[in-house]
Order: C-alpha cells, then structure tokens, then sequence
C-alpha cells in the first residue's frame, strides 16, 4: 500500500463548489446578519427553555454592574477627590485647611482636628474667612462625601486653586480609623 499524499490548494479564487461559496457569502458585507441574528435567536431559545436562565443572566448583568458603576460614578463626577490617607498627608506635609460643610449638631457630635465649620449655606457669607486661606490646599468634608464634591467645584470657581473633596466624608474617615474631635 502506498502512502497516499494530502495536498491542500490555496484559499481564494481557484476555490469551485460549495465551499468556494460558504468562503465568499461570508465575506459580503450583508451576510453575516444571517449568523449573527442565528446566533441571537439560539440565545434567545435557551434563555427561554428555562426561567432559572434568565436569572442567572439577570444576576450576572446586575453584578457586573455593581462592579462597574464604582469607575463609572468616580469619572462622571467632575472635581477631585482625596481619601482619608491622602488628606492626613495634605494636611501634615501642606498645612491644608479642612472645612466640615455639615450642620452645626453633626459638627458637634464629631469633626476632623482643628477642621473649620462652615456650613454650605454660609459660604458666600462667610467668603472673608475663607480668603485667608486661599493660599493654602482646602480639603472640604460632609458626611458621606457627596455634599463636600458641590462645594468643592463652587470654591473652585470663586478663584481657589487646590480644592478638593473627601472621598467618602467623615464616613470613610471613621473606617480608616482616623481621630476625630469632639466640641
């Protein structure tokens, strides 16, 4: 028995029969829908057969959202923000200047040392203060982080140049075990 040699001929026009026309159709710009929406409706089918499918796809949908929305949130929010270690370093190696922008019981119950309490209200009427230190980083805070980011872009506009936000307010200060001052 002699060995029998497999040749192969080369890809491209010289191709005939069927599978020169598979090699053609698939790259003609209008039919490769015909697979894809195959393809979709195979999807569809299965996700169909049993309910449990389509909570499984929901749950992966909504936890890959929880994953992502984190990025999204940070790079949608114009301004910038420091966490607790980064503020600590602002204020002992720049002598930044914290302002607590929560109300005056919150403030009591508990601040960040020596931060000055200007409640976001009183900002504009309390501008002379804040002009002695302009010079000077300003990280603002609130409870959760959420207010201190408005008034950090308004300070922004009013002229001041290193404004920034505490990433998480007090809340994140607390789980970074930060001290905090009581008066």
């Amino acid at each position: 028995m002699e060995p029998s040699i497999l040749m192969h001929a080369p890809a491209g026009p010289v191709e005939r029969g069927r599978s020169a026309r598979i090699a053609t159709a698939a790259r003609r710009p209008g039919t490769a829908s015909v697979s894809h929406k195959s393809r979709m409706e195979h999807f569809l089918a299965f996700l169909t057969k049993n309910p449990m499918n389509m909570v499984l796809l929901g749950t992966v949908l909504v936890s890959g959202g929880m994953l992502v929305w984190p990025l999204f949130s940070r790079i949608m929010r114009p301004g910038h923000e420091v966490g607790p270690l980064e503020a600590v370093q602002l204020i002992n190696r720049k002598d930044a200047v914290v302002i607590d922008v929560r109300n005056a019981a919150d403030y009591k119950s508990g601040h960040i040392t020596n931060a000055r309490h200007l409640p976001e209200g009183e900002i504009d009427s309390r501008m002379k203060e804040l002009e002695k230190v302009k010079a000077k980083p300003i990280i603002v805070s609130c409870a959760r982080g959420n207010q201190s980011m408005g008034v950090a872009n308004r300070l922004r506009k009013l002229g001041f140049t290193e404004v920034v936000s505490l990433r998480g307010g007090l809340t994140a200060w607390q789980q970074a075990n930060m001290p905090l001052e009581k008066s």
